[in-house]
């Protein structure tokens, strides 16, 4: 087997194997998984990260060692850090105190900077990590905030690579897609490339109780529930839930996945 040769991180991006599965009940259906761990970044937010900061250059909006700031609290932070530091760009990252400390030792050895806000409030806060990183970014010379939750390349990402990726490895014979949802982008462009390239798939929204999007959503995940809800189904799932598939995920497949990943399994 001839083994391809990379030139940049960047280039490992996109292009994640599918797992089908075997050792799940699935009925008359076969169940298949889109390993987005294997980006280097370690999730499907690296396509993001790499879309939003080619975006940015492209039109203008950012300038040659200049500096991207984003509010994050999951794994977006960790591929801007990726593609950031491929680029020479400064990094700073707004983060609510709630994230895990391994994460945030991971962005810092990749060159970011985090600050740290509190997570007990909600937008309109001056602390509010959104806010915060708005207010950052108007404050600092040549900065660029890249705001994942209104940006046209977040679900470009999926529209332009996961989308055709997916249609591709399985052949155009794709009946439903379980997805779940942070910032909306995934589903936004996913939905958006299948409307017009394969009208019978189905979109599932899996929704974990921590998140409950549909009771509390940003502006661009509102968005695309409200506009979108007659071809979407929204299933909600419990934390608990999320716990014992996730362990299922390590056991019967060699999976360790996160949060939104076993909320998908669950919905299947």
């Amino acid at each position: 087997m001839v083994m391809s040769l990379f030139h940049s991180v960047s280039d490992l991006i996109g292009h994640t194997p599918l797992l089908q599965l075997h050792k799940l009940d699935t009925g008359p259906c076969s169940l298949f998984l889109k390993l987005e761990n294997q980006n280097p970044g370690g999730s499907i937010k690296d396509r993001v990260a790499l879309s939003m900061i080619n975006e940015a250059e492209r039109q203008g909006k950012l300038a040659p060692g200049g500096t991207i700031i984003e509010a994050t609290a999951g794994n977006t932070g960790l591929g801007l850090a990726l593609i950031a530091a491929q680029k020479n760009y400064r990094l700073i990252l707004v983060v609510p105190d709630k994230m895990s400390r391994e994460k945030i030792f991971h962005l810092r050895a990749l060159g970011a900077t985090v600050l740290l806000t509190r997570s007990d409030v909600n937008k309109g806060h001056p602390a509010y990590y959104q806010d915060y990183a708005r207010r950052l970014a108007d404050e600092t010379p040549g900065a660029f905030y890249i705001d994942q939750f209104n940006n046209d390349a977040n679900p470009l990402a999926h529209a332009t690579s996961t989308a055709p990726e997916l249609y591709q490895q399985l052949e155009g014979d794709i009946d439903a897609i379980v997805v779940g949802v942070g910032s909306g982008g995934t589903l936004g462009g996913l939905q958006a490339w299948f409307a017009e390239h394969s009208p019978k798939t189905e979109f599932i929204l899996a929704d974990p109780i921590v998140g409950q999007h549909f009771k509390n959503a940003d502006p661009y995940v509102a968005h695309i529930h409200i506009i979108k809800l007659d071809t979407i189904t929204a299933n909600h799932l419990s934390n608990h839930t999320n716990i014992i598939f996730g362990g299922h995920a390590v056991r019967l497949r060699g999976l360790f996945v996160g949060l939104l990943a076993d909320s998908g399994n669950a919905a299947d």
